[in-house]
């Protein structure tokens, strides 16, 4: 069998065309392919968040995750720089609203300190000070966090790809993959390719491409979507920072927060609700298959068992605005239910695994000439590069890894 390229990237999103740009950096003369399934990059969770340069603040000192976020949001910073990207510090301010919230945010203030993550701990008179429409009674200012639109760092980084060489198929969904003795074939609707190497950042179709590979992931995808709405144009000046509240370490998501984008609008979201359909966007889409794929998995069911009383909370406040105001003007009492105007939602691919749990780290499963990313947990869209370095990394290790679901690797860090 003729290799026609060297290596295969399989999904466009920014974990994806970092890595294909990544391999063109370390191996020039390299033939890359990168294929995606849509008939334009980034157009799922790279083109569909919060728009924030992370600093990694909540993650556990030395973890994997933590200094992948730190070495991404310099360079994501650098990249922007040298790209000529609009980039803005903004800073994160995270606020406490009660006492057990400012113990907790306490901790996130030595956390940061063994991180070596600059903050600036604010009394309640700083914080009116600093955001005079912000109430709270602590609060915890890391200067750092940034914003930027991450699908314009996307589509940067896919022109240097192809200017470096690389090919871009766009509209080409892989309806097959076969690994054989000296390459894979992938076959897309039309065509066949053949590559080396295939590497797969499918994200919300990870499982699935994997399953398509004759691999067996021990979890499924579950989407979460992500409802945002963004304030009214006379409030979009209410903040400066981005603000945060203090997370609570028994929920699996950070909470509502007040992102100013670099568009010059505020958004406030999201929150996190069971999904009905991994790629529909519009409120009340459904897929059937999609919602089979995970009702049929015994995890899911354990997830809902640990999580019902969250989960029933995000449902309420995604039915009911009122309820989504109230969890905004916590720390921002100004807000009122008119300056909620709709926006588009995100999906978040969450990698659920056999015994309930909300996978937080690296999931790749590996066979000789595969290497399939499924999951790249939040925040992917800031450690991207690093990420992308990490894998062209992986690549270069030899050795077959079984294809019963002994292959699935994780790498440890908790949520926060």
């Amino acid at each position: 069998m003729s290799v026609q390229y060297d290596y295969c990237v399989i999904g466009g999103g920014i974990v994806g065309v970092a890595t294909a740009r990544a391999l063109l950096l370390r191996y020039p003369a390299a033939g890359v392919v990168l294929v995606e399934k849509e008939a334009s990059l980034g157009l799922h969770q790279t083109g569909r968040n919060s728009g924030v340069i992370h600093s990694g603040i909540y993650y556990a000192p030395g973890s994997l995750k933590a200094r992948l976020c730190a070495e991404g949001e310099r360079r994501t910073k650098a990249f922007c720089s040298e790209q000529n990207i609009p980039c803005e510090q903004r800073g994160k301010l995270i606020v406490a609203t009660s006492p057990l919230e400012e113990q907790r945010l306490d901790a996130l203030a030595e956390r940061a300190k063994v991180n070596g993550i600059v903050a600036e701990s604010l009394s309640k008179a700083e914080i009116s000070e600093r955001e005079p429409y912000i109430a709270g009674t602590k609060a915890l200012f890391v200067p750092a966090a940034a914003i930027v639109d991450y699908g314009l760092v996307l589509r940067k980084l896919a022109d240097d790809f192809v200017n470096r060489g690389g090919t871009l198929l766009l509209g080409s969904s892989v309806e097959r993959l076969k690994e054989c003795a000296n390459a894979v074939e992938i076959g897309l609707k039309g065509r066949t390719l053949t590559a080396g190497r295939v590497v797969a950042c499918a994200g919300l179709q990870s499982d699935r491409l994997a399953r398509l590979a004759g691999l067996r992931p021990a979890h499924k995808i579950v989407p979460f979507r992500g409802e945002y709405y963004q304030v009214a144009p006379e409030k979009q000046g209410l903040v400066r920072a981005m603000i945060y509240p203090v997370p609570d370490p028994g929920l699996p998501f950070l909470g509502i927060h007040l992102t100013p984008m670099i568009d010059g609008r505020l958004t406030v979201g999201p929150n996190a609700v069971l999904g009905f359909a991994r790629e529909g966007y519009r409120k009340g889409s459904v897929s059937p298959r999609d919602v089979l794929s995970y009702a049929s998995f015994p995890g899911f069911w354990r997830t809902i068992a640990k999580n019902w009383r969250s989960g029933a909370q995000e449902m309420m406040d995604s039915v009911f605005k009122t309820r989504y105001l109230r969890a905004c003007q916590k720390y921002c009492p100004s807000l009122r239910l008119e300056d909620l105007q709709p926006m588009q939602p995100g999906i978040r691919a969450q990698a659920v695994g056999r015994d309930g749990s909300l996978a937080q780290d690296f999931i790749f499963l590996e066979t000789q000439r595969m290497l399939h990313v499924c999951n790249a947990p939040s925040p992917a869209a800031t450690s991207a590069l690093p990420i992308a370095d990490m894998i062209v990394d992986r690549l270069s290790q030899a050795g077959a890894v079984s294809r019963d679901g002994a292959g699935e690797q994780s790498y440890g860090f908790s949520a926060f």
